[in-house]
């Protein structure tokens, strides 16, 4: 099947939030940033096909589809020929990161499919009031520890912009040395997808926070409205020496930077069980179910 891929660059912006913005998206991945920032380590490549997009990736060996994104009656009319492109390379049709509405279709249009839901993949998706307020014995803990910073620093909120990303690159680099990035093939990947997007953070349109205590920057944060409700955070990075960084940056970024949002998306865990139990200690209101299919 002759469908011509061909790597993302900033230049292709435009031509994906046509598409993304086109639909109510709730997958945090559906974003240009999240693709672009991620092109390298995932292998991501794209085509305007039947005019649907057509996004493929690959983590080592493992190469699979994300679902196409269209009018509901192109992403019909192109279905078959996606399918058909992946037999042509004698590879299993696998599409991860699906959302439910379209593994619903998918069900009813491929009986044969194989579809399986991905928890480890599930957003957590949290009322932006909650994040922002703190309000409630059930947030008790994290008051606690943004107050136990409050009483040993002295800190200064301060939204990302052209004058301060050179000192957030470098909180980056001093992120990485603590964790030995470069021993860590996803922390390395992560490393540099982070340092693409701050190097085209402008150009990106995000909206960033970050934390300075003693005229160091020890904690930031960026994301992006995600849906015409939904800002979705890509990036949460802290000094994990500095009690309460994590919790304090949170609720600054959600107090300062999300008036206009009724949800934040606070992404995936990926299966980590540190990451998994801090997700859920925020309480989250509902979560964004994702699934894998596969149809030979």
């Amino acid at each position: 099947m002759e469908i011509q891929f061909q790597p993302i660059t900033f230049a292709d912006r435009a031509l994906f939030n046509s598409y993304f913005h086109a639909q109510y998206c709730e997958n945090a991945h559906f974003t240009f940033t999240n693709l672009f920032m991620w092109r390298e380590a995932y292998h991501i490549e794209w085509a305007e096909y039947k005019n649907c997009l057509l996004v493929k990736a690959a983590w080592e060996d493992d190469e699979y589809a994300i679902q196409p994104f269209g009018t509901e009656e192109n992403v019909r009319a192109v279905m078959d020929d996606w399918i058909a492109y992946f037999k042509d390379k004698k590879q299993p049709f696998v599409m991860r990161g699906v959302e439910k509405k379209f593994a619903e279709w998918v069900r009813d249009a491929y009986p044969s499919a194989r579809i399986e839901s991905d928890r480890d993949d599930f957003d957590y998706v949290y009322l932006r009031e909650d994040l922002a307020t703190l309000k409630g014995r059930k947030y008790h803990g994290k008051k606690n520890h943004i107050n136990a910073l409050k009483k040993t620093c002295e800190y200064e909120y301060v939204p990302v912009s052209e004058d301060n990303i050179g000192e957030c690159i470098e909180s980056i680099r001093d992120w990485c040395r603590q964790r030995e990035c470069y021993k860590d093939p996803v922390l390395s990947a992560e490393r540099k997808a982070i340092f693409e997007v701050l190097e085209h953070f402008s150009e990106l349109e995000l909206v960033g926070g970050a934390v300075r205590i003693n005229g160091k920057i020890e904690a930031l944060t960026f994301g992006e409205m995600l849906n015409t409700d939904t800002a979705v955070i890509h990036v949460e990075k802290g000094n994990a020496d500095i009690r309460g960084i994590y919790p304090l940056i949170n609720q600054e970024f959600c107090l300062h930077a999300w008036e206009g949002a009724t949800y934040i998306n606070r992404e995936e865990d990926m299966g980590v069980e540190g990451l998994r139990k801090a997700k859920e200690s925020y309480r989250p209101c509902h979560m964004v179910e994702k699934y894998v299919i596969e149809i030979r």
